[in-house]
């Protein structure tokens, strides 16, 4: 394809996104993206933090490590609301994935068979957990000019703060990053997301930029500590009380995962 060509086919793509209930999208380049902080910094990680939250793949990969589609050359990041008065958006009925993550993934299948159909172009839906071949949509979504990591580690957009869920897939032709922004409202914040944390998992640096040369560190000062939030993960699936949810049958675990730091953004509300 032409650049002119790659131009007006990631124009239609992006006008598409928004048809399937899509709220954010932009693109990211793959050759920016493998340098983007998570991406060098996560395989660095000790063992005992790289397991925490993490499954078991069949990718034979290193713990953090990327396995990249060869035929990617940019990713599409999207990205749904996920209003606090909707908080069942991200609940867990037993081994039910939450229903805002079945609207991603419906809206990027949707993409997958949008795409190759209308432009001469090859698609693949990345999987959500790296272990399983998917990659850190935080970072795409920075590149795709979504918004930046925030001081609560989590991707904060200008039109819905944190409260928002992300999904992923890859194009084989070159689109330029389509961000960052710029954007960083924390600069101006009296933390009040680091402040809401249950576990005080933001209390004190973790990681260092000598240790891993590197600037950008998780909780962007290195101050998130991945193990400490996971406490409350546990407590929150350990005191998961059983229901029978509308559509089920019989009960089921309802688990509602902490939201403390992300509700606690005034950015978007």
């Amino acid at each position: 394809m032409t650049n002119q060509e790659i131009l007006s086919a990631s124009s239609a793509i992006l006008k598409k996104a928004k048809q399937f209930e899509v709220h954010l999208a932009g693109f990211a380049n793959v050759d920016d993206l493998k340098g983007a902080p998570s991406f060098v910094f996560a395989p660095q990680l000790p063992a005992v933090d790289k397991v925490i939250g993490t499954l078991e793949g069949e990718m034979e990969l290193n713990p953090g490590e990327v396995k990249w589609p060869e035929e990617a050359k940019s990713i599409l990041a999207v990205a749904v609301e996920h209003p606090e008065d909707k908080p069942e958006l991200d609940w867990w009925y037993g081994q039910t994935s939450p229903s805002g993550n079945k609207l991603l993934i419906n809206a990027v299948k949707a993409m997958c068979e949008w795409i190759p159909a209308n432009f001469n172009i090859d698609v693949s839906h990345f999987p959500y957990f790296i272990e399983q071949g998917g990659i850190y949509l935080k970072d795409a979504a920075v590149l795709a000019g979504l918004g930046c990591i925030g001081r609560n580690n989590m991707l904060v957009t200008p039109e819905f703060g944190p409260r928002v869920r992300l999904r992923a897939m890859a194009l084989n032709i070159p689109i330029p990053s389509t961000g960052p922004s710029g954007f960083d409202p924390c600069v101006q914040c009296d933390d009040l997301c680091r402040k809401a944390c249950p576990q005080h998992a933001f209390d004190e640096p973790v990681y260092s930029p000598e240790t891993y040369n590197q600037v950008i560190l998780p909780g962007r000062d290195g101050s998130y500590a991945r193990a400490t939030c996971h406490i409350q993960i546990r407590k929150n699936s350990d005191e998961a009380k059983e229901q029978v949810p509308e559509g089920f049958s019989k009960p089921v675990k309802v688990v509602k995962y902490c939201r403390n730091c992300e509700l606690s953004c005034p950015v978007g509300k």
